[in-house]
């Protein structure tokens, strides 16, 4: 399938996340992100970079960061709840309605099994109780999908979905308390005994961390393809500087040491790009959590040392408000949002041997006997 002709108007550097979802919701270009249309199909993984490049290409980073954790991971998450989640990914998608996704707690974030958030169920009945942290979209949501505790301890079976609407007595939104990621709506949240019907469950009791699994795969999966196209912007600008700048009798663009540094970059970005074309189909069609880890740390690392470079080769300009060093700081996003990248690379050494098998061009391994 190939990916759509991607034209927004109306948003710029001082668009928020809300302004940019409206302006996908207008141009009906939500919905092409996913295969038939439909979030409970699949993300295309072509048409989700295509989208994502040209937000990225007019919004600001947390603008950007707002619209790829909607598309990756929440709307997918709405197409298997009851009529209160179908209710609303039907005005999110039609007229841009905001929905935020509260996994993270007031724990580890890296830990989910260690969250203390509980989602009380007494018949038709639910409450909520419980604090989450570091929220996308927190300030912009018309509802939050949170992921809850329904039974003790760390057991994978231990947790489920819900819908919250932010509207609900005993929901409290606090914004976050950091200048970066302008535009993203983060921020935290507090369930002080929310109580809702049963209809307001998203998918099966016990099952929220099996989805969560799933769906975070493609969300490493969008950060790559959100990856490519923020290094490509970047280093596009970067050698438009070089170039404008004087430097014995030429400019900086034509010094051995720095056209080497740059060449360096783009054979990161080409890297990663290609990462994704082999491994999203992967990611997206049978939710490989090996070839998402891969992706997620690819990403982190070459994010970081391409505007890192960039940042350097600006010199001066890359403090200016356009240039690379405000972004080489919310890069840092890329090495923790979707798992801190050291815990990432042990889920990659845990599937050693069928990475390993798959670089041979054989089959994956047979399971080991257990005797």
């Amino acid at each position: 399938m190939s990916a759509p002709a991607v034209t927004l108007g109306g948003i710029g550097a001082g668009s928020d996340g809300a302004q940019v979802w409206r302006s996908l919701a207008e141009a009906q270009l939500i919905t092409t992100v996913y295969r038939g249309g439909d979030p409970g199909n699949g993300v295309d993984p072509h048409a989700l970079g295509a989208v994502l490049a040209r937000v990225d290409e007019h919004a600001p980073i947390g603008a950007t960061l707002s619209v790829c954790v909607q598309l990756a991971s929440c709307l997918p998450l709405l197409a298997t709840g009851g009529e209160p989640a179908r209710e609303l990914l039907s005005e999110v998608t039609g007229n841009g309605a905001v929905v935020a996704l509260a996994a993270t707690d007031d724990t580890a974030g890296s830990d989910l099994t260690a969250l203390n958030t509980e989602l009380m169920i007494d018949g038709e009945s639910l409450r909520v109780t419980g604090t989450k942290r570091w929220i996308t979209n927190a300030t912009h949501a018309a509802a939050f999908l949170v992921l809850a505790r329904t039974g003790p301890g760390r057991h994978f079976t231990s947790f489920t979905w819900v819908l919250v609407p932010a509207g609900e007595p005993g929901v409290q939104v606090i914004p976050a308390d950091t200048d970066l990621f302008d535009g993203s709506g983060t921020g935290h949240v507090r369930f002080d005994q929310v109580r809702l019907s049963r209809a307001y469950l998203v998918g099966r009791v016990g099952r929220g961390l099996g989805t969560f699994a799933a769906h975070i795969a493609v969300e490493r999966l969008a950060g790559a393809l959100w990856g490519v196209a923020l290094c490509r912007r970047v280093l596009a600008d970067t050698k438009r500087r070089l170039q404008a700048r004087v430097y014995h009798d030429e400019t900086l663009w034509h010094s051995s040491s720095v056209r080497q540094r740059f060449g360096r970059c783009l054979v990161l970005v080409k890297q990663l790009d290609a990462l994704t074309v082999q491994l999203g189909e992967a990611v997206t069609a049978r939710r490989d959590t090996t070839a998402a880890a891969v992706l997620k740390v690819g990403a982190a690392e070459t994010v970081e040392r391409v505007l890192d470079e960039c940042a350097h080769l600006q010199g001066a300009d890359g403090f200016s408000p356009a240039g690379a060093q405000r972004l080489r700081a919310q890069a840092g996003l890329w090495g923790i949002g979707g798992g801190v990248t050291e815990l990432v690379l042990e889920t990659v050494a845990d599937s050693a041997d069928t990475v390993l098998a798959a670089l041979a061009g054989g089959p994956p391994p047979a399971p080991a006997r257990v005797r």
